[in-house]
């Protein structure tokens, strides 16, 4: 199963201020999430951004949303994006049949927005190293789950250069200069 740029959107689930910090490896899962953002920007995928209980855990993280042209977040109190109307409405009028999945953490938010998507008929992509979780364990069993509910597992360069197509796209120089 492929990924076509025009049959994509993705959301990004919970990078905040206070999560953020106690992931493992969390420096280079923002990393991998930005590039992963400018990517989808480039080409033309649109993105959400999901913020859980902004009160509680603060904003997008200033890496993200700092690289991010005028980010903006939908605040969720459920686990699931899914579950949160204005994220299911938002993804539902995108009219799109693949979701790229990414965020934190892999085996709560991440792992039940997949279920979700999955049970409503969606193409699931989870991008794997823009995925985290505190402890690497729940990371590993989370991905594993996702996987065996029918999520397909890709990483953040795999999915940009395939929605890129090709060395002929007028993206390929810019998402070749971003995985660098």
């Amino acid at each position: 199963m492929r990924i076509y740029a025009e049959d994509t959107a993705a959301l990004f689930i919970d990078f905040q201020e206070k999560l953020v910090p106690v992931i493992n490896q969390n420096a280079e899962i923002v990393k991998k999430a930005v590039m992963l953002a400018q990517g989808l920007t480039e080409i033309g995928v649109p993105f959400a951004v999901s913020q859980q209980y902004t009160k509680g855990l603060g904003e997008t993280v200033p890496e993200f949303s700092g690289a991010i042209e005028s980010l903006q977040y939908m605040e969720k109190h459920t686990f699931s994006c899914f579950e949160c109307e204005e994220i299911a409405n938002w993804v539902k009028a995108q009219q799109k049949k693949t979701i790229l999945i990414c965020g934190v953490e892999a085996h709560i938010c991440v792992l039940q927005t997949v279920l979700d998507l999955l049970d409503d008929g969606y193409r699931v992509f989870v991008v794997a190293d823009c995925v985290g979780s505190r402890n690497p364990y729940d990371k590993e069993i989370g991905l594993e789950r996702m996987k065996a509910e029918g999520a397909i597992l890709t990483t953040c360069e795999a999915a940009l250069f395939e929605l890129t197509g090709g060395a002929k796209s007028p993206h390929f120089k810019v998402i070749s200069k971003l995985v660098k």
